[in-house]
């Protein structure tokens, strides 16, 4: 029997997480550290103390607060930000917000998260419109692979782009800023899908230059589940429109736009999420003395050792270069493991070696990937363990 007692690092004393497993897997939920749930527990009170004066008096200041420092994160003016449970919502109401037409082709590509390409679909058959799908490859070999499978599927019907910033399954970084100015010199929108972006690499939105932009905040900035973001250019705010109507649409209020007017306020909520995002950022960037930039690179380096400890134990190669990975690094894994499902599989690992990491099934030369995450409360013999029980499942079916 392998050695897969829990290894987490001093850091995780600042998480809630289940000291008897060994969590490999932040990127699919992120994890919300104690002194940020603390500060969401006491809004909470806050507002339960006194529904009224909350919504009616303490509740913009608090949104604006955190916007602000939020704006500041990620490098664009805080009036050109609002916040939305999650990336797929933002996703959401940009598509179903523009008037595609039958003669529309909607561009993705093959590694687009599930959610958001049902999103993309949804509002193609609708309207008639095609999606059409650049194939970027698994294993991949450079950044300049995607831009050609990209920049190959547009044409002149080509309306919008929907493209990740980080895959969720194969966990690529893709050359956004590049792809989005290649795509913009070709009359082409872009909406990029950043759900793992914030916190998980440096972020500009500004030099980006995409048109839209939503990320989560409870993923790699650690804020309560409920936290994520929409960026709009602010000549297309007008026509984007929330997915719930509600009373900023006729609001005679002139101190903000209708954009934000629209998002702040779509009925009765808890907003206590959104209004930790910039107690989130701030106890995070303080665990370092380097602060973000520092938190970032450990958590990317962390990462790299971990790939490169389970690609030796397993013999196998790594899929991409190291530029092309943030903080969580999808692996392929020997193929005689795909005589377990990715939930069969995944099931094994935490049920038997007490890992929590995540299986991915991919439609490639490859049928199941293993995709490992970096955060700062993990440590490098957690990735030790993974790699050892993988082998041990790879000999037990030799």
């Amino acid at each position: 029997m392998i050695d897969c007692k829990p290894h987490a690092s001093y850091f995780q004393r600042h998480w809630l997480l289940d000291r008897n497993i060994n969590f490999l897997n932040h990127a699919s939920f992120g994890a919300c550290p104690r002194p940020v749930l603390e500060v969401q527990a006491k809004l909470r009170s806050q507002l339960e103390n006194e529904p009224l004066r909350f919504f009616g008096r303490e509740w913009e200041p608090l949104l604006d607060g955190s916007r602000n420092k939020l704006a500041t994160f990620v490098g664009v003016e805080s009036q050109d930000l609002v916040f939305v449970p999650n990336a797929t919502t933002g996703v959401n109401a940009v598509l179903r917000s523009l008037p595609f037409t039958s003669d529309d082709e909607l561009l993705t590509t093959n590694h687009e998260y599930n959610a958001c390409r049902n999103a993309l679909n949804f509002i193609a058959s609708y309207v008639n419109a095609k999606v059409v799908v650049a194939n970027v490859p698994f294993p991949i070999e450079s950044p300049e692979q995607i831009i050609e499978a990209v920049v190959e599927k547009v044409s002149p019907k080509t309306r919008l782009a929907l493209l990740d910033h980080i895959t969720s399954q194969t966990g690529l970084i893709f050359p956004i800023q590049q792809l989005v100015q290649e795509l913009q010199t070709r009359g082409v929108d872009v909406l990029v899908d950043g759900a793992h972006a914030p916190g998980m690499v440096p972020l500009n939105l500004s030099e980006i230059g995409a048109t839209y932009y939503t990320g989560n905040c409870h993923k790699w900035l650690c804020a309560p589940k409920g936290a994520a973001f929409l960026y709009v250019k602010r000549d297309k705010q007008p026509i984007i429109r929330p997915l719930t109507i509600s009373h900023g649409a006729n609001s005679t209020l002139t101190h903000k736009s209708r954009f934000q007017l629209e998002f702040d306020w779509m009925g009765t909520d808890d907003p206590t999420a959104y209004m930790c995002v910039g107690e989130a950022i701030q106890f995070m960037g303080s665990l370092l003395a380097g602060g973000w930039d520092e938190l970032m690179q450990r958590n990317h380096d962390l990462v790299m050792q971990g790939r490169q400890v389970i690609c030796k134990l397993l013999d196998i190669a790594v899929p991409c270069p190291e530029l092309m990975i943030g903080s969580m690094a999808t692996l392929t894994i020997p193929k005689i493991l795909e005589k377990y499902t990715y939930t069969s599989l995944h099931d094994q690992l935490f049920d038997k070696y007490g890992i929590e990491v995540q299986v991915v099934p991919w439609q490639g030369e490859f049928k199941l990937l293993v995709r490992i995450s970096a955060q700062i409360y993990n440590s490098i013999e957690q990735y030790d363990c993974l790699g050892e029980a993988l082998q041990k499942i790879v000999k037990s079916l030799s």
